[in-house]
């Protein structure tokens, strides 16, 4: 997985955060589901990071954003590819005709679908 230079990889953060927490690797393995051989050769590098819901999960117990560790582990929400599957023809395009904006204007995008889904309940 290629990281901006300077920037940590999934593997190294996710060694950094659960040790922080003192979870031993055992347990933590345990916790997400997987074996204790793939966590660490994910925390390694040398295995890519696991599926979008896996993140998820390891994002919540230790107490992180869920879709910051997705994008982190290069993967896409399982509900953003359900979205796209569902639309794909919209998707895309809106995500195209999105590049490039601001964060503010993200948020006066945002704020108005939020309107528009309020007004239509």
């Amino acid at each position: 997985m290629k990281k901006a230079r300077g920037a940590k990889s999934f593997g190294a953060v996710l060694r950094q955060k659960r040790t922080a927490k003192k979870i031993t690797l055992r347990k933590f393995a345990e916790m997400i589901g997987v074996s204790a051989t793939y966590l660490s050769q994910v925390e390694q590098d040398h295995f890519a990071p696991p599926t979008a819901d896996r993140v998820t999960k390891i994002a919540e117990l230790l107490g992180e954003d869920s879709d910051e560790w997705i994008r982190l582990a290069d993967r896409v929400p399982d509900d953003v590819d359900v979205m796209v599957r569902q639309h794909p023809k919209d998707m895309p395009e809106l995500m195209r005709l999105a590049t490039g904006l601001s964060p503010k204007q993200f948020e006066i995008i945002k704020e108005q679908i939020r309107k528009m889904k309020k007004r239509g309940k």
